[in-house]
């Protein structure tokens, strides 16, 4: 009899054990599957992807040529004194723009002003000995065979030596004046001054090393810069159809300082550099390009008349090269390989693979893969919500961090990877700024929810604890009446 009971506890224990272990597995496998249909998101597993698209348009595309230069005054003139002598005066400003013509500075004119009025005086002298001797010459030759005629002969050649004695003393005389208006400095052109290099009262010396002042000539203005000799045979047939324009550009590429044209292309090619000089004028009206500044040219070659052009940011690329993400019928999205012409980081020109109003994704590429169904967000708005979503309280908070992971994974694939996930809340709030519009949306959504659910807690919470004190109460209550009772006499 006792081994039959001991057999029987045994069965028993047995059967409870594997009842156990079945009751457990069922309810981890129950769970299981429902974690999975919380992550695969409550519009089940073709859930469209958020993402924003653009059409493809026609649309006019320059193509420049960029390069590297320095801005060169057109023209430089270093002021030097012609004459020695004191500066008596300075007549202009550092800095000051000045005009061709305009008095610079003086210089000491009395030794200079001395020798022109002592060839004024020669001269004076000589012509009236030439004077004389023509009346001389005249009496001579009035009456035939009176005077001997190698006395006629002497005086005739008296008076042209008289004669040749007056224009050298005229020319004297011109020297003077000139040497004279050298104290007198004027700028040789129109310009802006720089920093004087003289002070007044300074004995200066014609031909000296040092100059007075140094004029640029800066509106308009000169850029020397190079290109590659690969681009030579596109340029010159371009200077070939006609004026080719140019544009000045700051440091960033991005700011147009000046716009005027290409005037020179060097000839010959550096061979150490591989590069060709070029020259461009500029009418530099506001002053925005200085002798000396490092800019950046670009040169319009061409112009492409109304060709398909998308968004840069829409072209992907594989391993069969550049394709995008075309939106079909039932906004289903297939992958279409294109060929592109002339890129540039805002706009990209296809020469095939696309016509126009082609609606293409640009932006949301994580979770797209060909076939796979796309909603397109509102600029500036929440993105519409995907069919079968949940509409109760229960799992609004739910469905609001689910479309805040579908819209924004491309945004924090960008700005916070590799982040934590006990960290990824610092890293959204210091980056949202960064974010896209539809982004920002479902995190104000999610935060919205969240603090709903935060309050729905607290007055859940609350209504706990007024239960839990008001059933200490009545089991306190009850073990009191109990103690009573048992007190009491029987």
């Amino acid at each position: 009899m006792r081994k039959y009971v001991t057999r029987l506890l045994a069965l028993m224990i047995a059967f409870s054990t594997v009842g156990a272990v079945y009751v457990a597995s069922t309810k981890q496998v129950q769970q299981k599957a429902a974690g999975a249909g919380k992550r695969g998101g409550g519009g089940g597993g073709d859930a469209p992807t958020p993402v924003i698209g653009a059409e493809a348009k026609f649309a006019d595309v320059p193509i420049f040529l960029e390069g590297v230069g320095t801005a060169k005054a057109l023209n430089t003139v270093t002021v030097k004194a012609q004459v020695d002598g004191k500066l008596m005066k300075l007549h202009f400003k550092e800095g000051q723009n000045v005009k061709q013509g305009d008095l610079l500075a003086e210089i000491d004119p009395t030794p200079y002003q001395a020798s022109l009025d002592q060839a004024l005086a020669k001269r004076a002298v000589t012509e009236t000995q030439l004077a004389n001797a023509r009346k001389d010459s005249e009496r001579y030759t009035r009456i035939p065979g009176v005077i001997a005629q190698k006395t006629v002969d002497t005086q005739s050649a008296l008076v042209a030596q008289l004669e040749a004695q007056s224009r050298a003393d005229a020319a004297t005389v011109a020297s003077a004046k000139t040497i004279l208006d050298y104290t007198r400095v004027l700028s040789p052109l129109s310009g802006r001054t720089g920093l004087r290099q003289v002070d007044e009262g300074n004995i200066i010396r014609a031909g000296a090393d040092t100059g007075l002042v140094t004029i640029t000539q800066v509106q308009p203005i000169s850029v020397l810069f190079t290109l590659p000799q690969q681009q030579l045979g596109v340029i010159n047939r371009a200077l070939a159809a006609g004026p080719v324009a140019a544009e000045a550009m700051d440091a960033d590429a991005k700011t147009v300082l000046d716009r005027g044209t290409l005037q020179v292309v060097d000839n010959l090619v550096d061979q150490t550099t591989g590069t060709v000089r070029m020259k461009a004028d500029f009418p530099n009206a506001t002053l925005q390009l200085w002798p000396g500044q490092f800019v950046n040219v670009r040169l319009l070659i061409e112009t492409l008349k109304q060709v398909v052009t998308v968004p840069t940011p829409a072209i992907q690329r594989g391993p069969n090269g550049a394709f995008v993400f075309l939106v079909g019928a039932e906004d289903r999205v297939s992958v279409r390989s294109v060929v592109l012409g002339q890129q540039t980081d805002m706009q990209t020109v296809v020469a095939s693979g696309l016509a126009v109003g082609d609606k293409i994704v640009t932006s949301g590429f994580a979770r797209l893969q060909d076939g796979a169904r796309v909603v397109f967000g509102r600029q500036g708005g929440d993105a519409p919500p995907a069919k079968g979503a949940p509409s109760s309280k229960g799992g609004e908070s739910a469905d609001a961090g689910s479309r805040f992971r579908q819209i924004c994974a491309t945004d924090l694939q960008t700005h916070c990877p590799g982040i934590a996930r006990d960290q990824m809340r610092q890293c959204i709030e210091a980056n949202l700024a960064k974010f896209s519009d539809s982004c920002k949306a479902a995190v104000a959504e999610r935060n919205a929810g969240q603090g709903r659910q935060s309050e729905d807690g607290k007055g859940k919470g609350g209504g706990r604890r007024r239960d839990g004190t008001a059933a200490a109460a009545e089991t306190k209550g009850t073990d009191v009446r109990t103690d009573a009772a048992k007190s009491a006499p029987q």
